[in-house]
């Protein structure tokens, strides 16, 4: 089997989908890996070391479409901003994050037309055995940590408390809204920064979690219709829910010097959860970063990709943060894909059994069928 690496596309996007160490593996196992030059520059990763390895550097990005029976991508389809579409050969597997939600029409004719096969890690589901395998996972909890020290940078004063001879410096106090993947990692990353944690989120159950990391958990008067689907996502609620919940948020929100908002729908737009007059009760100088922003944001003023002042208040909408940290981003992902992929092989040849759970899945288009994915409406506060 050949597997080709052709680099990404998308506009800042600096990881990678096979580092030089994981591909060496697959090597070893008899495979050829082909991976396009500058594929791994955004991690620093130059050619020579997949050379090393005994990966094939090609010159030409278009040449590892045409040579490879399997293609690894972090972004393409419908996860790219331009929705343009790679030069995938017919019968190919093309795994990666493939905004299974934004595929349209003309996507899914050119993934029916070329009868690709193809895999959406997105749609992973939250079973033990895929749990190797999760890019979501391993993404968010990046995007967490790294929201915490991002917020940290922005913030004009210190995140821990300090007594000193010239007085005492009060903790700063941060808030975090979602208490999935992402929000336990910013959690746990501003404790450990020094400051003063209080977290939402409208499973119950994560309350030990969230006191386990040193925060307190913000318990509200409200009760949600369901609060969690059977994967473990909260559950999206209606629009009654959330007007409720902004109201009773609003004292948390103005007490912070950081909000972290963390609240996602996959397919749909994010929540609004912290209203433009719930920033306006901030102090100046607060910061808020909302890991939300690439869905529409759930602060009200969010700007996708953009840093923006509200009433003296920054708000920060990243759309990517995974790529802030792209060595480790690059490992852990490549590692997710190749556990995939394992799961793909029998006795090293690809095998595409539909009646797997996690193929099933993940399997958006497969020997010229499109199939769907899931329908949208539990969002994921991480």
């Amino acid at each position: 089997m050949t597997v080709g690496v052709p680099g990404e596309t998308a506009p800042g996007e600096t990881r990678v989908a096979l580092v030089p160490s994981i591909a060496q593996k697959l090597v070893n196992r008899g495979h050829e890996v082909q991976i396009a030059a500058g594929a791994g520059s955004g991690s620093d990763v130059v050619d020579s070391r997949y050379s090393d390895v005994g990966c094939t550097v090609v010159e030409e990005r278009t040449a590892v479409f045409e040579r490879s029976d399997v293609i690894l991508q972090v972004r393409a389809l419908g996860a790219l901003p331009d929705r343009s579409i790679d030069p995938y050969r017919e019968g190919q597997t093309v795994i990666g994050l493939l905004g299974p939600y934004a595929i349209d029409d003309d996507m899914a004719s050119v993934l029916a037309e070329r009868r690709l096969s193809a895999f959406a890690l997105e749609l992973l589901p939250r079973i033990g055995r895929a749990q190797s395998m999760d890019v979501l996972t391993s993404m968010a909890s990046l995007g967490g940590y790294k929201a915490a020290v991002m917020a940290a940078d922005a913030l004009p004063s210190l995140f821990p408390m300090q007594m000193t001879a010239a007085g005492t410096v009060p903790a700063a106090e941060v808030f975090v809204v979602g208490a999935g993947v992402a929000g336990l990692q910013a959690i746990a990353t501003a404790k450990r920064m020094g400051a003063r944690v209080t977290a939402y989120d409208i499973r119950p159950a994560v309350k030990e979690e969230v006191e386990s990391l040193g925060a307190d958990f913000l318990e509200l008067d409200l009760t949600p219709a369901e609060t969690a689907t059977k994967n473990g996502y909260a559950r999206e609620q209606d629009p009654d829910f959330y007007r409720k919940q902004r109201e009773a948020m609003t004292n948390a929100v103005g007490r912070a010097d950081v909000v972290i908002t963390s609240a996602a729908v996959p397919g749909r737009t994010a929540p609004t959860l912290v209203t433009g007059t719930m920033i306006e009760g901030m102090d100046a100088g607060s910061v808020i970063v909302d890991l939300a922003a690439d869905g529409g944001g759930n602060c009200e003023p969010t700007q996708p990709g953009e840093t923006i002042e509200y009433d003296e208040v920054t708000i920060i909408g990243p759309t990517n943060l995974p790529a802030a940290v792209a060595h480790t981003a690059s490992r852990l992902y490549a590692n997710n894909v190749t556990n995939f992929l394992d799961g793909l092989l029998v006795e090293e040849e690809l095998t595409i059994d539909p009646s797997d759970e996690i193929v099933d899945a993940t399997l958006l288009s497969h020997d010229g069928t499109i199939r769907p994915p899931l329908q949208a409406g539990e969002h994921d506060a991480g």
